[in-house]
Order: C-alpha cells, then structure tokens, then sequence
C-alpha cells in the first residue's frame, strides 16, 4: 500500500511539473537520479546594507549604480520571475538547466534527463552593488545573509544559493573573483530525491553539457564576519573570507568603487530542491557587509 501511494505520489507530480521547465537533473556514471520542481519567488523590497567598525574611522558605502548615491543601505533591483532550478560550479561559466527528458529504466527515476543547456537569465536573479570607502583602505566581509521562507514547514531557502563575482575596482572591469554562498542550513523535511552520487556536495560542471557533476562545497555562515549591532564593531573569525579590498584617499575623497555582482539561485543538484518546495517563495532576502580597516 505504501509502494502504491508512493507510486500515485511521483505520478502526480510527474504530470504537474512536466508541462514547464521541470527542474535540474544530473548523471554521473550510469546512475541517473531526478530532482524536479517548479519553483516562483516574488520578490518585496529587499535591502542589502553596509556594516562600519566603530571608531576604526571607516566610511563604507554602498549604491546601485556606480555614479549613485551612495550610503549606507541600497534596495535591490525587484524581482517578480520564477526561479528555475540551474546548477553550476562556477558562476563564470554560466548556468545549467535540463531541456530534455527521457523515461526511466529499471531502478531508475520516472524521469531521467538526457539533454542539457544554458540557463536563461529569468531563471535566476543577478544585479549589481558598488562598494567604495570615504576613509581608510577597507576589507570587505559579509556579516549576515538574512532571509523569510514563506513557509517554515517547506523553507525554500534550503537550496538557494548567494554567488558574488567580484571586479577589478572602477567601472565595467575584468572579473578578479567569486563565491557562492548557501545562505540556510535549514533541510526539506520532504525531500524525495537526492544528486546521483547519493549524497550531497555534487554540482552540475559547467565546463560540460553533458550531466556530469563535480564535488562542490559552497561557503556558508561560518566564513561570516561576526558584527556587533549593539557597539558596531566588527571582528574577524578563523574561518572569515574577505571578499574584496575598497582602498581610501588620503585627502578622504571616496576612493575608487567596487562593482559586486549578486546572483540568487535555486541549486537544482542540492537534495533539498524537491517537488513539495514548488509554492514557495523567499519572501524576503537581505545581505549585510562589513567593513574592516586593513591598518587595525
């Protein structure tokens, strides 16, 4: 009876999802596992924000647009599409999505991909964030990626993944580098299926189009700075990453800006990103940097 019900379940969903984009799958070897969804995020007014040490004499600010404003918060570029489960390991590279799909065999899924390509740009979310300092030579930390899952029961932020490519300063440089983020270590208490491996840590290559995946483990809370609400101060832990250096002025004019590239995306490879996920939306998204002055 169990097998049955599991049966009608997977049935269900097949014929609910298949009439879109149904989701990212991935080979590896001969085992082929699916993962399926239909995912929408609408998105409210989310704001990314700048942290400042106390008394270390830092003005770090932030804009939308290299000649902006520049201040302390800016609101991010609003975004009411879907979000399509892609996969990549290097956000350079470009994104991944399943086209095509073919029926299981024997131990194998109902469905199984077989053909691979570009995402497009509305499957996920990308804009830009300029950063630059009005005092010291700066090192740049993330201090929190605040998040609402509009259901805690089915957190759609347990695949969802933060990417910062960052550039050389000034305005439309070469990239210098990038990080991708899981922004929860929540789990999907329904997850169904799993990445071809059998386990987590696997994402689709993005030198290939073929299915194959490659170990890939993304940063998480632990390479946060930590910053204190209360004092405004910033510290450092073992693990923090600094994503980039802002440098000053000595005459404490606004130095050259940073430009920052911020994607969202749902990580189709990530065991989490299943069916029972696919009414959910994050309700709201908020990245807060922390600035450090390279001299303490």
């Amino acid at each position: 009876m169990e097998t049955e019900k599991n049966q009608i379940n997977k049935k269900s969903l097949r014929y609910r999802f298949t009439a879109g984009t149904i989701g990212v799958l991935l080979t590896l070897g001969a085992v082929v596992v699916s993962t399926y969804a239909w995912y929408v995020y609408n998105t409210g007014r989310h704001t990314t924000k700048v942290r400042m040490a106390a008394g270390a004499g830092i003005n770090l600010q932030i804009s939308n647009a290299y000649d902006g404003v520049y201040g302390s918060a800016a609101v991010l570029n609003s975004f009411s599409g879907q979000l399509n489960p892609v996969s990549t390991n290097r956000i350079s590279g470009g994104f991944q999505k399943v086209l095509g799909f073919t029926n299981g065999t024997e131990n194998q899924s109902n469905l199984v991909a077989n053909l691979f390509g570009r995402g497009d740009y509305s499957d996920y979310y990308k804009t830009s964030l300029f950063l630059r300092s009005n005092g010291k030579s700066t090192d740049i930390y993330l201090s929190d990626i605040g998040f609402e899952d509009s259901d805690e029961n089915n957190p759609i932020s347990s695949a969802i993944r933060a990417g910062f490519v960052i550039h050389q300063a000034g305005l439309d440089q070469p990239t210098e580098n990038e990080y991708i983020f899981e922004i929860s270590d929540k789990k999907n208490p329904q997850a169904e299926y799993n990445t071809a491996t059998g386990e987590e840590g696997y994402v689709l290559d993005s030198t290939k189009t073929d299915g194959t995946t490659v170990p890939f483990q993304p940063y998480n809370e632990e390479a946060y700075c930590i910053y204190d609400k209360d004092t405004g101060e910033v510290t450092k832990k073992e693990g923090s990453l600094k994503l980039c250096t802002v440098t000053g002025t000595s005459d404490g004019k606004p130095g050259t800006p940073v430009q920052v590239d911020l994607y969202i995306w749902l990580e189709g490879c990530d065991k989490d990103c299943t069916g029972n996920l696919s009414s959910q939306t994050l309700k709201n998204l908020a990245v807060s940097f922390a600035g450090i002055s390279d001299q303490n």
